[in-house]
């Protein structure tokens, strides 16, 4: 694993992350205007609003009043929706602070036609707003031109899109209908940077030329005090002393790759490494790829359509391979495909593919191999390939390309294949690519570092999560265990790589340095976790019953009162001092506090502490709350009478008699009120379901209950922060009597409430004779309840029960 970097302080992104956590901060009720979220298509993911509030909070706090931050960068990954972001702040600079004129800068004609399809053309499946723009109740116009206008229009968004090259010619040379300095001293404007990495060479070089990208952006900038210059970028170069001088009080918001694969945003990563000729490798993902068509039709019935890439270092390389790939798809046979398998199964090892030898048992096992290669040649035609490749600088391909390129989740899109050099490294939004394929086509350059990090970067594109239709819904964050059959089919990008050593050493350190979570795509058997034959040999397992009570469904004019979620809404409250302000560790038993003396204080606070409470704490955002108690209408009727009446009760601090009651700071009042609210939430959360117990108990032999289960570890040699992440699972053998399983798959948390629970047992084995920990989960005890077999199932869903007889 590449070396942990030291974190370079960046002052703008911290200053403003912690006016974000102040419960001071007079904005702190701020959300996403409606005037955005009832605009866009798409809804604002919680990492896409935290942007937007930083940015307002920049322009609009009481902190920043004498500073005029008006150049400011975002970070973040690849496929987390930069571009929603800039339509969003287009809206909110326009509404809010009086914006027209918007300056989209690109770096190539592909991203630029792309971006023109997301902001401005209306027929487009990727065009983010909805088809009338209204603020107000008034309709707004996004208009595209080339200059903005000297008499504007109200009601309109002025959207000039161009290539910095373009821009800084006309800034150099100035042409007839063309915008030059004083233009953009007329009216203020927003410029809004895309793949800003690009516009440092400069700063970089540490040469200033007298006609760069970068001085023609900051020339604009500088044409009116009024301007603003908003860069995004996931790939920005922080460890060169120039860049970070440059953008560490600009770097406004941070949203990390592996957070965002962390966060399920994004499909997994794994790596096939294979020593098989190119030919081999093409037959191989092109039977992966109809596995996976296959697979979600016949299991699933979903139609689904997996794009492969096959990646090289030149174009006449690419064009080769692309002349290769039709004489294969020509000329495969159902011989030459029975053979090619059974010479496949003839050099399998246990470092093989996972997912390539889950195809490959598919087709052994298939009954009609004329059938599947009847497929192929349909799906893998000529006429559903694309070659990216341009020969020129023009950057223009065969017609009808791009649009191809742009919309391949289409379902009137029949293209599977891509061959491809450069062309699609950045402002691709494709989702359904789930197979790149690395040629082997220039032992020159495919091991450099500089190759390796752009296929890191490549890859990071291709990992965009497809939000594909299951059970007659889209999820947009990963549905399935990590690792599992259908998380390798369906929520995995697979990258085919040559197997040379000093390629795989920089890939994998270019991986790390993109902080890019992957693994080999190793064989990763499941691994069996059996309840012991000595629990077996009990009464408990013999005799013992779990006993569940019968549930009746439960109507929203129940929950009328927070009486029926348990809360007490009549007495007063009572918070210990000491419990509010002293954060213990889980490891300590005790809290050392003398209570002998102490005495109630009455805690003062108005009508704002509780608004900043609710604001601070994202499960009292009514959305939300609404969700809990169907009968509110408004978080104002949620402190009345009707609900939690806190105006006609009282809430008091219990605090030492050392200490004097005019010590309650407003500070330590809001962390009183915080810790209420968080209780608050949890008695709401525990005392809502739709489903109430009856009286009526169960029983139900332990034995049918607790069976034995299945579970896969996922494996990263990647990306430091899934390697080190402390919810990682892992195996643990369990060896003591009164753990009913050999072993556990959990995560450290886990381990950790068993080692507690562990220290508990001897204590009450005094009173009790038989006592024993089940880890169960909802799906393994529902199956067992049916069938007394194996389980395979996710980790994620489980619960603990102590059984003492």
């Amino acid at each position: 694993m590449a070396k942990k970097k030291k974190q370079l302080p960046l002052p703008l992104y911290e200053e403003v992350k912690h006016l974000n956590e102040s419960l001071f901060n007079e904005q702190l009720d701020w959300e996403t205007p409606e005037y955005i979220t009832n605009n866009m298509v798409h809804t604002f993911r919680y990492y896409q609003d935290a942007a937007l509030r930083f940015f307002h909070y920049a322009q609009t706090d009481a902190a920043f009043r004498f500073r005029n931050v008006n150049h400011v960068l975002f970070n973040m990954a690849t496929g987390s929706g930069k571009t929603d972001l800039m339509a969003g702040l287009i809206l909110y600079l326009y509404q809010e602070h009086g914006y027209q004129n918007f300056l989209f800068l690109v770096n190539t004609n592909g991203v630029l036609t792309k971006t023109i399809d997301n902001l401005t053309n209306q027929s487009s499946e990727k065009y983010l707003y909805t088809p009338n723009i209204e603020i107000d109740g008034e309709r707004n116009e996004i208009r595209q031109v080339e200059t903005f206008p000297k008499i504007q229009s109200k009601n309109t968004i002025y959207l000039k899109l161009a290539t910095v090259q373009r821009v800084a010619a006309d800034i150099y040379t100035q042409k007839e209908n063309s915008m030059g300095e004083e233009d953009y001293a007329r009216d203020k404007t927003v410029i809004l940077g895309d793949e800003a990495h690009h516009y440092s060479a400069s700063t970089k070089s540490e040469k200033e030329t007298e006609q760069s990208w970068e001085k023609a952006i900051s020339t604009i900038l500088n044409a009116n005090e009024d301007n603003r210059l908003l860069e995004f970028t996931a790939t920005i170069d922080l460890e060169n002393k120039n860049v970070y001088e440059k953008y560490k009080d600009k770097v406004l918001y941070r949203y990390a790759l592996d957070r965002f694969i962390k966060d399920k945003y994004s499909k997994n990563v794994k790596r096939i490494q294979s020593s098989n000729t190119d030919v081999d490798n093409m037959l191989n993902v092109i039977l992966l790829s109809e596995y996976r068509r296959r697979y979600v039709l016949e299991k699933h019935d979903v139609y689904m359509k997996p794009v492969i890439m096959f990646k090289s270092q030149r174009v006449d390389a690419s064009n080769e391979a692309h002349e290769q790939f039709n004489e294969l798809v020509d000329t495969l046979t159902a011989e030459s495909l029975q053979s090619f398998l059974e010479r496949q199964a003839q050099i399998t090892s246990e470092d093989d593919s996972e997912t390539l030898s889950l195809a490959h048992d598919y087709y052994r096992n298939h009954d009609d191999l004329g059938t599947v290669v009847s497929d192929i040649k349909r799906e893998m035609s000529p006429n559903r390939i694309i070659n990216a490749n341009d020969t020129s600088q023009s950057g223009i391909l065969e017609k009808g390309h791009y649009e191809a390129l742009n919309s391949l989740e289409s379902p009137l899109n029949l293209y599977r294949v891509i061959f491809a050099v450069a062309r699609l490294t950045e402002g691709w939004d494709v989702l359904n690519l789930f197979d790149i394929v690395r040629l082997s086509d220039d032992p020159k350059v495919r091991g450099t570092k500089a190759t390796t990090m752009s296929e890191a970067q490549l890859i990071g594109r291709g990992a965009r999560y497809y939000p594909f239709l299951l059970e007659g819904e889209r999820s947009f964050k990963r549905r399935f265990a990590d690792d599992g059959k259908d998380s390798l089919i369906m929520e995995t990008i697979h990258y085919h790589t040559i197997n040379e050593p000093q390629y795989l050493k920089n890939l994998v350190n270019a991986l790390d340095e993109m902080n890019l979570p992957t693994g080999e795509d190793k064989r990763n058997p499941l691994i069996d976790v059996k309840v012991k034959p000595s629990f077996k040999r009990t009464n408990v397992w013999k005799n013992g019953k779990i006993y569940y009570n019968e549930t009746v469904e439960v109507a929203d004019s129940y929950y009328d009162s927070l009486e029926k979620y348990g809360v007490n809404t009549k007495e007063d409250v009572k918070i210990p001092y000491i419990s509010t302000l002293k954060e213990l560790s889980y490891k300590d038993t005790e809290v050392h506090e003398d209570y002998s003396n102490t005495y109630d204080v009455a805690l003062t606070f108005d009508r704002r502490y509780l608004e900043k409470v609710m604001n601070r704490l994202s499960f009292f955002h009514f959305a939300n709350l609404k969700k809990y108690i169907p009968l509110l209408t408004s978080r104002e009727e949620f402190l009345g009478e009707q609900w939690l009446n806190i105006f006609n009760r009282t809430i008091y601090v219990t605090i030492p008699q050392t200490m004097g009651s005019s010590i309650l700071t407003p500070v330590e009042k809001l962390n009183i009120l915080e810790r209420y609210f968080i209780d608050l939430s949890e008695q709401i959360k525990a005392g809502y379901s739709k489903e109430r117990g009856t009286g009526k108990f169960i029983g139900y032999p332990i034995k049918e209950y607790i069976a034995n289960y299945r579970k896969r570890v996922p494996k990263y040699d990647t990306g430091k922060y899934m390697q080190n992440e402390p919810q990682n699972v892992q195996r643990y053998e369990l060896k003591e009597d009164y753990f009913v399983y050999d072993s556990a798959i959990i995560n450290n948390t886990e381990k950790q409430l068993i080692d507690r629970i562990s220290e508990r047992v001897e204590e009450l084995e005094e009173v009790y004779n038989d006592v024993y920990l089940i880890r169960m989960d909802e799906n393994m005890h529902r199956e067992s309840a049916k069938n007394n077999g194996y389980s395979d199932y996710s980790v994620e869903n489980h619960f603990w029960n102590f059984m003492f007889t």
